[in-house]
């Protein structure tokens, strides 16, 4: 028992020694927490490793965005307005003011509408609609005239444009092989009233090639030529019923002839060469020449008579041995759209051996468009 009791009394004792023990340890625990704790923080790899977020390639390419040269190249736009342009052939330029539609990289065709104004340009021409306060006017232009057609400010090289497409009134004659107006012994009956004979002409279109430059070029185009033979005498002409040489006609119930003349029309197409001389205006001084090829239409003759008192007439159509193709030379001068034209056939009126040996030739004002 005596045992026990000691063993009791020596846990009693050593119970709070081994207490206060345990109370002392943690405290040094937690000292030596803290300063094993304190390098950590210290030594925090974390916030030295924060250059990584540098490192970064995102954060590296973001000045990308900077650079996109489509941004910065937007106002580089035309500042008058909005331009289309498709496949290279129609260009619509639309600005607040007005409206622009070009048709061909050369500005072919050109339709612009500015205010009240409303201008059509069609190669060279151009015709302006004004509406104004007196009513609508209508002006028609000479594009050669104006400087600079183009929004850009550039400047065009100027076709060369020549002088054919348009309409051409003068007086028509022929000729014998000896260049005379005087018919030979046996050919009175193909004198002619000069004042009375009329050659008309009419030529829709034209075309030219500048030969290096606007002042010299090539031109051709398609023409309609009409020839008026009004006959000096009172006869007209017809083919022989037995050789069908053409002849004197003078019919027998006529009467009093008042009117004979014979028509033809043929279809042209020249080739020519023009020189362009710039004055101190705006327009040009034209200068051409060259070979004309013409091909029959039709042909006919009129008679105008008086029988008993009354007027009658007779008219036939035929061919009249003319001859069906025909050349000669072709010549023209003027200034701007106003000239004068020549034409002289070395082939005859008449087929060879079928009529007299005539050359046809004409000549009169040009007015071009």
């Amino acid at each position: 028992m005596k045992k026990i009791f000691l063993l009791l009394m020596v846990c009693v004792m050593i119970i709070p020694l081994h207490a206060q023990q345990t109370e002392t340890i943690p405290e040094a625990t937690e000292a030596e927490a803290v300063v094993e704790e304190m390098p950590a923080l210290e030594e925090a790899p974390v916030a030295e490793e924060a250059p990584a977020v540098e490192e970064d390639p995102a954060l590296e390419e973001a000045p990308e965005v900077e650079e996109t040269p489509e941004v910065a190249e937007v106002p580089e736009s035309p500042s008058y307005g909005d331009t289309v342009n498709v496949l290279n052939r129609v260009e619509v330029i639309e600005t607040p003011d007005n409206t622009r539609v070009t048709l061909g990289e050369n500005e072919v065709f050109i339709v612009e509408e500015n205010g009240d104004t409303v201008r059509v340009v069609l190669g060279s021409r151009g015709i302006s609609i004004v509406e104004g306060e007196n009513g609508t006017e209508i002006k028609v232009m000479d594009m050669d005239d104006i400087n600079s057609r183009s929004y850009h400010k550039k400047t065009r090289k100027k076709r060369f444009s020549p002088h054919y497409a348009g309409f051409e009134l003068g007086l028509s004659q022929y000729l014998t092989p000896d260049l005379s107006l005087v018919m030979p012994p046996g050919q009175e009956f193909m004198d002619l009233n000069t004042g009375k004979s009329w050659n008309w002409n009419i030529n829709p279109v034209d075309i030219g090639v500048g030969l290096g430059t606007s002042y010299v070029g090539l031109g051709t185009g398609l023409g309609f030529e009409f020839t008026y033979y009004n006959f000096n005498g009172q006869n007209g002409i017809m083919k022989d019923p037995d050789t069908g040489v053409i002849v004197e006609y003078v019919p027998d119930y006529a009467g009093n002839i008042t009117k004979s003349k014979m028509h033809m029309a043929y279809i042209t197409v020249p080739l020519l060469l023009e020189f362009q001389i710039p004055t101190s205006g705006r327009g040009r001084v034209y200068i051409q020449g060259g070979v004309i090829g013409s091909a029959k239409m039709w042909s006919s003759t009129k008679i105008k008579y008086k029988e008993a008192g009354n007027k009658s007439k007779e008219k036939t159509k035929g061919d009249y041995n003319l001859s069906p193709f025909r050349w000669g030379f072709t010549a023209r001068a003027g200034y701007k759209n106003f000239g004068l034209y020549a034409n002289y056939y070395m082939t005859s009126l008449f087929k060879t051996n079928m009529g007299p040996e005539l050359y046809p030739f004409s000549v009169g004002l040009d007015f071009t468009w």
